[in-house]
């Protein structure tokens, strides 16, 4: 078994409950991740090979922390090439993603996957966070900015009618001094801090995080 195909095992066991059809859009993203990583780099060239662990089943993680209500409206910020929201719409086919980039290269690899994996639950837009002018359940966002910038973007985007098990909000991915970045969030604010760990033994998530922030 090639590490391809070792990196596909592990997200299969983490998912046991994926479709046939699941699976195989999760094995068409090597394919077309590598492919396009070789034109714009999406991905770090040294990092394309850890495609299934680094990128999809870290973004996948936040599907085991809160599986979002069917009809959610789910807005990714500064997708880059789809992360977190690719891997999470092929898994969450009744919620409605929409996923944003100000970067143009990077929006048109996410709409050319989009469209070849036939997510028409998703919509990809080259836009900046302060041009959305639609209401969202959550925000959810990886390696874009600290806590307290994303709270900034977010807030106004996130619409007060719940319909989740959670208070609708910000879901960050993060990693590092996380201590750090929730310290500049205001006093006021409700956060959780998840490590990843929780959910997954891989060595590369002991020090990545999912945080909450109630919107």
């Amino acid at each position: 078994m090639d590490e391809k195909e070792k990196q596909l095992e592990t997200i299969k066991r983490y998912f046991p409950e994926m479709t046939p059809l699941q699976e195989d859009r999760l094995q068409e993203l090597w394919k077309l991740y590598t492919e396009w990583n070789e034109k714009i780099n999406v991905i770090s060239r040294k990092d394309i090979a850890n495609l299934y662990l680094h990128h999809v089943l870290h973004s996948m993680s936040i599907a085991r922390y809160i599986k979002f209500s069917p009809g959610s409206h789910i807005l990714d910020l500064g997708t880059g090439g789809g992360f977190p929201g690719i891997p999470l719409a092929i898994l969450m086919e009744d919620v409605q993603w929409t996923l944003i980039d100000g970067t143009k290269k990077k929006i048109t690899v996410t709409r050319d996957i989009v469209e070849k994996l036939s997510l028409d639950h998703v919509t990809a837009l080259q836009v900046r966070a302060e041009e959305v002018k639609d209401k969202f359940d959550f925000v959810v966002t990886r390696a874009v900015a600290d806590l307290d910038v994303l709270l900034q973007w977010s807030r106004r985007l996130i619409t007060a009618k719940h319909k989740n098990s959670l208070p609708n909000g910000l879901i960050a991915l993060k990693g590092g001094a996380i201590k750090d970045e929730v310290k500049k969030l205001p006093k006021s604010e409700y956060y959780e801090v998840i490590p990843i760990a929780r959910y997954f033994a891989e060595s590369y998530f002991e020090e990545k995080y999912i945080v909450y922030v109630q919107g």
